[in-house]
């Protein structure tokens, strides 16, 4: 579990598979109690290093079209 601000940050799980389901890749797993879940690929070390990421090399908390997702979501908060 790669996702920083998710509880089990930095714990490490038994790997089932990567599937495609609800519209994303998912990492399906099981915990220490054998109880099968799945995240996003994208909060785990299984999917492919982030371009921008990687560039940023921690210059860089935000990307812009986080940003600009962001403003629309406060401008529809704000109507």
């Amino acid at each position: 579990m790669t996702h920083p601000f998710h509880p089990w940050s930095g714990r490490e799980f038994v790997f089932l598979a990567v599937r495609q389901t609800w519209s994303e890749d998912r990492v399906f797993f099981v915990d220490g109690d054998a109880r099968q879940f799945s995240l996003p690929v994208g909060w785990t070390d299984a999917a492919d290093p982030d371009a921008f990421v990687t560039m940023a090399a921690g210059r860089s908390p935000f990307r812009f079209a986080d940003l600009v997702e962001l403003r629309r979501l406060i401008d529809g908060v704000s109507d």
